[in-house]
């Protein structure tokens, strides 16, 4: 603390008060081009516009901590429609998750569906230097692209089995062509219950009309619109990326599109397992009724 500026605890109540307000309020409110809040910046402004005097920004900074403001810190969140039609999709999706096993008895798959376009091929422009004691792995910074690889993934829902597709184009054309492969696996199953998102190439149309026709046996579900959670697909891709994408080094395209072809196999024989979901349609019942009141 430099001299002349005051000390936490004898800092004033009413002027300890007053830092919490403006902590509270953005700072284009009072003028400024700012975004955000830092506790030097706050402790700046407070000083200048004379509402403290001369004050360390660690004494603000145990102000806020005391008073539990942190306005540096901020996350992203969805706003989900809950609407009818919302409660219906859902409701559909955790019917088939609370019978899958059930449904696996009676020759019913379900199969969730779900694309990550644009994966990038990257290579390091230095080889990785390996970890050894006393030392991490250290990667090099600077990269190569070789271009990007759309993928398609499905997941078995009751075995908690994948597979994987990379397609040219991240289209309804494409996807159509994959399909097929999808369900010559399932061809004696009495009904699939395909889940996938409202994405262009799901909804659209013609792959409506080619589902209708050439398989009438498969069951189409939408998930809602901002509802990762039901996604297990999504659960799936996390985990297998972690594993086979994460610290990766493609030396082309085609050397990231063989190791994908390939990692989906070992993970199924070294990790697949059958997703454990805790909603029920009681609890998100119970949940959406009460986001309503």
């Amino acid at each position: 603390m430099h001299p002349g500026q005051v000390g936490h605890g004898c800092f004033p109540p009413l002027q300890r008060v007053e830092i919490e307000p403006l902590a509270c309020c953005e700072p284009a409110g009072i003028g400024l081009e700012m975004t955000h809040w830092s506790t030097r910046s706050l402790t700046r402004v407070a000083v200048q516009r004379g509402i403290v005097p001369p004050i360390a920004h660690s004494t603000v900074s145990l102000i806020l901590r005391e008073a539990d403001w942190q306005p540096h810190r901020s996350r992203y969140w969805k706003t989900s429609t809950l609407n009818e039609e919302f409660r219906h999709r859902a409701a559909r999706i955790l019917w088939c998750y609370e019978r899958a096993f059930d449904l696996a008895a009676r020759d019913e798959g379900i199969i969730w569906v779900d694309e990550k376009p644009t994966i990038q091929a990257l290579e390091r422009c230095c080889p990785t230097r390996l970890m050894r004691p006393g030392q991490i792995e250290r990667r090099e910074f600077e990269y190569i692209r070789h271009g990007t690889v759309n993928r398609l993934v499905a997941l078995v829902v009751h075995p908690g089995h994948m597979r994987g597709w990379w397609l040219e184009r991240h289209d309804r054309a494409h996807l159509r062509q994959v399909l097929p492969q999808l369900f010559d696996q399932h061809r004696h199953a009495r009904r699939i219950h395909l889940i996938w998102d409202g994405g262009p190439s799901h909804t659209a149309g013609d792959t409506h009309d080619w589902l209708r026709d050439s398989h009438p046996w498969v069951r189409v579900l939408f998930t809602p619109a901002h509802a990762s959670w039901l996604n297990q697909a999504e659960l799936l891709r996390r985990a297998f990326e972690e594993r086979y994408l994460k610290r990766g080094d493609w030396t082309s395209r085609q050397h990231l599109i063989d190791h994908l072809d390939a990692s989906w196999l070992e993970y199924n024989r070294l990790f697949a397992h059958p997703f454990t979901g805790s909603w029920t349609r009681y609890r998100r019942h119970k949940w959406m009724d009460k986001q309503l009141q």
